[in-house]
């Protein structure tokens, strides 16, 4: 529940050095701050006990020795403790900063977990309660809230010992408290105490949990729930999801043991058979039997250690505080399930309310290991079965007067202490799929304050939607009191960013921020994309929206595409313009007479070699065939003239006849005709 005068502590002090800033979290037990070691200029955790706890002397002590022990703990996979002291009112813890998301946040989008990932997430957490357990040290509180997980997938443990503190101050204080249920191992429920093997039951049911998205025991009421933990084995996980190796089902029968004799030693042990597991996964064996049988427990003991077999009927077992228990009224274990679960600071949803018992008087009635569990007040024995079992007379008489005033005070205070520790209680409204307005004014109606605490993308909730609430529905809090929401972003969906022409680590980061990656890289030519940067995305388009973490397979440009050059010189030169232009290039034609190429082939190619790139330019020079011209008319022309003139012409002269230089008389060709250039041209000259 939320604490009054949260908001004032924003911008105080502690003790001259931790400044508190804003609130990050809040539960039962505590208020969660950003805060500031101004003497060491460094973030922290300041965790501000609620009012109630930090009043009682008895708490402060049992508070700081327990943080004193966990501070001892220096472990990568711990929450480290700084400091802890009261200034004023205020009982205060300073711990290490860890930003991130805890269990429950991946759990909530990643559930149900396939069984390696799972195991990758449990045997860190298992790491660092190893390191706890081999310290002497009992978390009594191991839940998804109390893991953390950093951005970088590093998981650490929070809140070691402080289970212990405040269960052992609201014993001796009396009051209300709210804790969760789901993670309890049997024998805290029946108050017989914690060890390392409370702790590995804990695990064993987170494990159930992200493997099945479900917990291992459910019921109407939290006392419901804590009775299944004494007396039903948590089911396989592979009769609720099909595909779970009968290895996996054996470790968390293992692990959940309700005899804590045969589950695993200590979370080294438990991490040890974690790690065989792993193993087995990795190889991809879908059954191993002799793994299996190694790990299952021996038959189930059906009842815990301390559960006693013979119940007291008179009076019986009642609902809310558990039994009416004399003239005090004390629960039936209810004292065990509510000191040991009231650290459960962040899990508000599954709560145990109790009432404390006068100091000197102890419960008379316990939970049967073959009764069923308290689901409501219980009438006591009737008057006929209390007469068949009195002898007559006076003083039975009068014993029967006094036993009926006994039982009508017990059934009174139980009545009390029913009202105080549950009746008082308000079952919450289903809140979840409702849309953030309708939800807001559904839990008014309802007489509860509304806050989304936070907006989650999520992949079955509409935008707008609530996810989850925090109570849960049907859970039971007190009235006025403020349901935390987690509402819909909707679908996390991110845009394919144009990548083209950019260099491979300006692609990544690009992608890296818009919380994408690089996936397979391969290259092709491209014509108009430089070597070395992004021709396209191999899979998507520009603007196609995909989820978180998408790997985006990149194409890089090797640059142009080198084409062969192949000499066509000779060759038909229609025939090779169209090649040419086939392969990519473009051809220009330019024409020249040739005696010796005939005409329409190519008498020349530039470039004729080597290669070239699309769209280059290739120059054929094509035959005409022999050049035709005029022959000039030489008649009546001196012969030396006649030569001359012939001879420029681009002609070979044969003179006959004369010697002299006498007038031509004749020529063949004649003039005006056409010849070829180079040709010979006969004159004939004489002096007459």
């Amino acid at each position: 529940m939320a604490v009054m005068g949260d908001e004032a502590l924003v911008g105080r002090v502690l003790d001259g050095r931790y400044l508190i800033g804003e609130r990050i979290a809040r539960g039962g037990m505590a208020s969660v701050f950003l805060g500031t070691d101004q003497r060491l200029d460094r973030p922290v955790a300041i965790k501000v006990m609620h009012h109630g706890l930090g009043d009682d002397a008895t708490f402060t002590q049992r508070f700081e020795r327990e943080a004193r022990a966990a501070a001892k703990l220096n472990h990568r996979n711990v929450v480290s403790v700084f400091d802890q002291g009261t200034d004023g009112e205020i009982t205060y813890l300073v711990m290490e900063y860890v930003p991130g998301r805890t269990l429950r946040d991946v759990m909530r989008d990643e559930c149900p977990m396939s069984p390696t990932r799972a195991l990758e997430l449990l045997s860190q957490v298992l790491v660092a309660l190893s390191a706890a357990h081999d310290a002497h040290l009992i978390h009594r509180d191991i839940k998804p809230e109390n893991v953390l997980i950093t951005p970088g997938g590093e998981v650490k443990v929070a809140d070691f010992g402080l289970a212990r503190a405040v269960s052992a101050a609201t014993t001796a204080t009396g009051g209300t408290l709210i804790g969760t249920v789901s993670y309890l191992a049997p024998e805290i429920v029946v108050n017989e105490g914690a060890d390392a093997r409370s702790d590995v039951y804990a695990c064993g049911a987170m494990l159930y949990e992200m493997l099945t998205a479900a917990k291992p025991h459910s019921g109407e009421s939290p006392i419901q729930v804590a009775y299944k933990h004494v007396h039903e084995d948590v089911a396989a996980p592979s009769s609720v999801r099909a595909g779970i190796p009968p290895y996996v089902d054996a470790l968390v029968a293992r692990a959940t043991c309700r005899d804590r004799d045969q589950r695993s030693a200590d979370s080294r042990v438990l991490l040890q058979q974690v790690r065989l597991v792993q193993r087995a996964l990795e190889e991809g064996l879908k059954d191993d039997p002799e793994l299996t049988a190694d790990l299952m427990p021996s038959a189930p003991v059906h009842h815990a250690a301390g559960v006693e077999e013979d119940t007291e009927q008179v009076p019986r077992p009642t609902g809310g505080v558990a039994a009416a228990t004399g003239l005090a009224g004390a629960a039936v274990s209810g004292a065990a399930v509510a000191s040991a679960t009231s650290a459960a600071e962040d899990a508000p949803t599954e709560a145990v309310g109790w009432v404390t018992a006068a100091e000197d008087v102890q419960p008379t009635v316990q939970w049967s290991a073959g009764s069923p569990p308290p689901t409501g007040v219980q009438p006591p024995i009737s008057p006929r079965e209390y007469r068949e079992a009195t002898p007559d007379g006076p003083a039975s008489r009068r014993g029967r007067l006094s036993l009926v005033a006994v039982i009508v005070a017990a059934l009174v205070l139980a009545g009390v202490g029913w009202y105080i520790g549950i009746g008082r209680y308000v079952e919450t409204p289903v809140l979840v799929g409702s849309s953030e307005t309708q939800a807001a004014k559904d839990a008014e109606d309802a007489g509860f304050e509304f806050e989304v605490v936070k907006r989650s993308y999520s992949e079955t909730a509409p935008l707008g939607t609530v996810i989850s609430t925090d109570p849960g529905a049907g859970d039971r809090i007190l009235p006025g009191g403020t349901i935390e929401a987690v509402v819909s972003r909707g679908k996390e969906r991110y845009p394919i960013p144009n990548l083209k022409g950019q260099t491979l680590d300006e692609a990544t980061a690009a992608l890296e921020k818009l919380n994408l990656r690089v996936g397979d890289v391969t290259t092709a030519y491209d014509e108009k994309v430089e070597k070395g940067q992004v021709v396209r995305a191999a899979e998507f388009r520009v603007g196609d929206q995909v989820k978180r973490n998408t790997a985006v397979d990149l194409v890089l440009s090797k640059g142009r595409k080198p084409i062969d050059i192949v000499d066509y010189t000779g060759k038909s030169g229609s025939g090779a313009k169209k090649a040419l232009e086939k392969a990519g290039f473009k051809v220009s034609i330019e024409q020249a007479f040739s005696d010796e190429v005939p005409k329409g082939d190519v008498i020349s190619q530039s470039p004729s070699s080597g290669a070239g790139f699309k769209k280059d330019t290739i120059v054929l020079t094509v035959s005409r065939g022999p050049e035709f011209i005029p022959v000039p008319d030489m008649v009546g022309h001196s012969k030396n003239f006649a030569i001359k003139q012939l001879e420029a012409a681009g002609f070979k002269v044969r003179a006959v006849l004369g010697t002299g230089n006498f007038k031509v008389r004749s020529q063949s060709p004649r003039g005006g005709t056409k010849a070829r250039v180079g040709s010979t041209v006969t004159i004939t000259a004489l002096p007459f």
